[in-house]
């Protein structure tokens, strides 16, 4: 009867396993839409009403001077042009460069494919097309700013730039000069195999009069989807603004938030980036300037959020040159490159508030893959070393486990003998425990200390680029996503249905249902799960698996050769 049984069963599985694989076939995940090379930017018009604008009060030096203060206004946006697009390609960059302000309105990273399926389709990071808006922008506000009426536009002697073979470094120049001589030169540095530019700008005042402005840099975004969330429940990271301050190192803030209105405040130095899962745009402004930082939504559109940052006024005597310098990334989430860049830039990388657990547990997954060079490989290869370091507290957890599995039919006995009083059965249980020296909780504490380190681990492997389109074998070809045939969901799942059999059952009989049933809902849970993370569970279950069968063996070896 009872093979019937699991016959049935096992039909019941196969046929639920079919049945979900063609689900997937018929509703698989629907990948954004591909993108060309370069990508297709939308009209280069853009209103000057979105940069900051500086009323009387903001500049320290306004009394002083003797030109007039420029008031905001909202003027007639430059018309379009077919020609205002710069490309720039290096090896790790490619970038669109606006001449109607300067501005970067599209960044593709060809080190990262947009679908790991196509080839020669790298993945966007900043666009300006029907899909969203995503752009950096910096300039010169302020009393004589160049982009404070309208967006100056620049002069270049190309239209295309790319860092040759040879060449570690490439210099785009753009050139503006107004009616009174003065001359603003805003030049991109770009350096090999760095994702990181540096944006200058060069003022040479050639006028005889005072001439005073106000750096700024602002990330303009839409709320569309982000184009590298991993997905899966439980997967999802967090998609917004962050910044740094005096009283908090690092904070987020979602686009709901800005909608509501923030108050800007006063750092100096600073950043301010746009973050999403896996990769990030980021403005740092000069360290030794004061600079104001603030997010705001658009004039013009309220699902266009703005977050930048104005430093504070700088002059230049006439015939005078002054030079001022910000840099941009736009890159992946590197938690060592983004940490050399600025003070707590590399924070964005929000392992939560274990961070103090996870920064060293990133580090040695790194150190393993550089000699081992796969991430699956690696990620087996942590988890072994993270159970080894645990082994003693694991032994005491599970050698509470076999004691209690021991004593468990003379714990029914004594359930038989006192029935429904509740008072006698737990000072007989009790009187038990003493007798054969077990402690009901000894299984439990260990398991909690160690549980930190693995919710630890597992926001490394949420948050680690590198696991983004890494392969491991077979048919697991991104650990970044979730497994196509679920075949490492079912094995963790197994894995876990293993592990009950070895520990004792509740003596609550509704517990007991609810245990048997966690195996289920936790491989439905994991279904959905990136590969890589599923592939951590599983391995650690499968090591629990054999620490626990070896010490419940070791123990009943040694009970009965004291019985004996």
């Amino acid at each position: 009867m009872d093979s019937i049984k699991y016959i049935i069963f096992g039909g019941l599985a196969v046929v639920s396993y079919l049945l979900l694989l063609a689900w997937q076939e018929d509703y698989p995940r629907v990948p954004a839409a591909p993108a060309s090379q370069a990508p297709q930017i939308e009209s280069s018009v853009q209103a000057s009403s979105d940069v900051p604008s500086l009323p009387i009060s903001s500049s320290a030096s306004a009394s002083n001077l003797d030109v007039p203060v420029v008031q905001p206004l909202v003027t007639t946006p430059v018309a379009a042009q077919t020609d205002t697009y710069v490309q720039v390609t290096t090896d790790v960059l490619n970038v669109t460069l606006d001449r109607n302000g300067g501005d970067i309105v599209s960044v593709s990273l060809p080190e990262f494919k947009k679908n790991i399926d196509v080839e020669d389709d790298p993945f966007v990071l900043l666009q300006r097309d029907a899909l969203g808006l995503y752009v950096a922008k910096s300039g010169l506000v302020g009393r004589n700013g160049i982009d404070s009426t309208s967006r100056a536009l620049y002069q270049t002697d190309a239209s295309s730039y790319s860092l040759t073979q040879n060449a570690n470094s490439l210099v785009v120049s753009m050139n503006y000069s107004d009616e009174n001589g003065v001359v603003v030169i805003k030049r991109f540095s770009f350096e090999r195999g760095s994702y990181l530019v540096q944006v200058d700008f060069e003022v040479q005042n050639n006028s005889a009069s005072t001439w005073s402005a106000n750096l700024f840099g602002q990330i303009n975004r839409t709320d569309f989807p982000d184009p590298s969330a991993a997905g899966g429940i439980g997967a999802s990271s967090f998609i917004g603004f962050a910044a740094t301050s005096t009283d908090d190192p690092y904070f987020k803030v979602p686009f709901e938030d800005v909608a509501d209105g923030m108050e800007p405040y006063q750092i100096q130095g600073g950043w301010i980036a746009m973050s999403q899962h896996y990769f990030l745009s980021a403005w740092v402004p000069p360290a030794d300037a004061l600079n104001t930082f603030s997010m705001r939504t658009s004039p013009q559109n309220s699902n266009e959020y703005i977050g930048g940052f104005t430093s504070s006024e700088f002059t230049v005597a006439p015939g005078g040159n002054s030079t001022q310098s910000l840099e941009f990334y736009a890159g992946p989430k590197d938690q060592y490159t983004l940490r050399d860049i600025s003070p707590n830039l590399d924070l964005t990388i929000d392992y939560g508030w274990l961070w103090f657990a996870a920064s060293p547990i990133y580090w040695l997954l790194r150190q393993i893959d550089s000699i081992v060079g796969n991430y699956g490989w690696s990620i087996l290869l942590l988890t072994l070393t993270v159970k080894a370091i645990f082994y003693k507290l694991s032994a005491t957890s599970y050698r509470s486990m076999a004691n209690m599995r021991r004593v468990m039919p003379k714990m029914a006995q004594l359930k038989e003998r006192h029935g429904d009083d509740r008072m006698k059965l737990q000072k007989a249980t009790m009187e038990l425990y003493q007798k054969e020296k077990i402690n009901p909780f000894g299984g439990c504490l260990p398991m909690l200390v160690q549980m930190p380190v693995f919710i630890a681990l597992y926001w490394v492997l949420m948050e680690s680029v590198e696991l983004r389109q890494a392969p491991f074998i077979l048919w697991i070809n991104d650990l970044s996503v979730m497994d196509p045939f679920f075949i490492l969901p079912l094995l963790m799942g197994a894995s876990m249905f293993a592990q009950q059999l070895l520990s004792p059952a509740p003596a609550d009989p509704m517990q007991a249902k609810v245990m048997r049933f966690m195996p289920v809902v936790m491989t439905i849970f994991f279904l959905w799960f990136p590969a890589g993370l599923v592939l951590y569970w599983l391995a650690n279950s499968v090591l629990g698996i054999a620490q626990q069968y070896y010490i419940t063996k070791k123990l009943e070896k040694e009970y009965e050769a004291k019985s004996a």
